[in-house]
């Protein structure tokens, strides 16, 4: 049985835009292994300089990115789409071990199969040490609640 992760390919703007927010709020939930279920078994990504090849590796990636970036919190912005592709942009903050926040902004360009995961993921992402004051990524649950701000409204 193959599993299917909605909105399907070809994407419309509703379709994209819901993709996108699905992804925020899975990797909102820190879980390696639920957030993994999203792509292919042979899923690729380029994540800054790693590149990194199916499930058990992005599983990997993912432990140890919410061991070291704690606090985590994403917000993700649909920037375009074609029928199995989409690209967002996005930033998320958190802080280390010292207490040190941080703001990492990025673009994700994104392909997926008919069956609606992730095939393909390119990922660049820079990050700029923030003042706790600075946050703007605040609300208190996992997932980024409807009414809260998009990235736009809240000049990132």
């Amino acid at each position: 049985m193959k599993i299917q992760k909605k909105p399907l390919p070809p994407f419309n703007l509703e379709g994209a835009i819901k993709k996108a927010r699905l992804a925020e709020n899975a990797w909102n939930s820190k879980n390696a292994e639920n957030i993994s279920l999203s792509y292919t078994i042979d899923s690729y990504w380029r994540n800054r300089d790693q590149f990194i090849n199916g499930r058990e590796q992005i599983v990997d990636f993912l432990k140890n990115k919410f061991e070291k970036e704690l606090n985590y919190k994403l917000i993700k912005e649909l920037w375009a789409y074609t029928e199995n592709k989409i690209a967002v942009r996005f930033a998320y903050e958190w802080c280390d071990e010292n207490n040190q926040w941080y703001r990492s902004y990025g673009n994700e360009n994104w392909e997926f199969d008919e069956n609606g995961l992730m095939q393909k993921r390119f990922a660049c992402i820079n990050d700029i040490k923030i003042n706790e004051q600075d946050r703007k990524l605040l609300w208190e649950t996992d997932v980024r609640p409807d009414d809260y701000p998009c990235m736009s409204k809240l000049g990132l």
